[in-house]
């Protein structure tokens, strides 16, 4: 199981639970996106926006919040981040962006 939209979709169907822990990562499938904590707290919490792991901002500053130490930047310092990482990052909806060409999954594996 690679990808966190196949996560998704098999405990929407039953065959896995909604919690769980794949390798060193816990996670929690929840309505339409699932939440992976890493072996250091490290949160990352991503939705399918059509079709594509997505956040927004509410996602990428509780992922800085679960960083050791904790960032908590200003939501325009979030925007000129996002901005500034662009064609890396893309908004693939207003207020949601993904990683561009990459899932999440792959992202954190490296």
């Amino acid at each position: 199981m690679e990808r966190l939209e196949d996560m998704l979709a098999l405990a929407h169907l039953g065959r896995i639970s909604r919690r769980g822990q794949v390798g060193e990562y816990e996670y929690v499938v929840h309505g339409v996106g699932c939440r992976l904590v890493g072996p250091d707290g490290a949160e990352v919490d991503v939705d399918f926006v059509d079709g594509t792991e997505a956040f927004d901002f509410w996602r990428l500053r509780r992922y800085g919040e679960s960083l050791s130490p904790p960032t908590a930047p200003p939501p325009e310092e979030l925007l000129a981040a996002i901005s500034s990482l662009t064609p890396l990052i893309t908004e693939v909806r207003p207020g949601w962006f993904a990683v561009s060409g990459r899932s999440v999954a792959t992202v954190i594996q490296g």
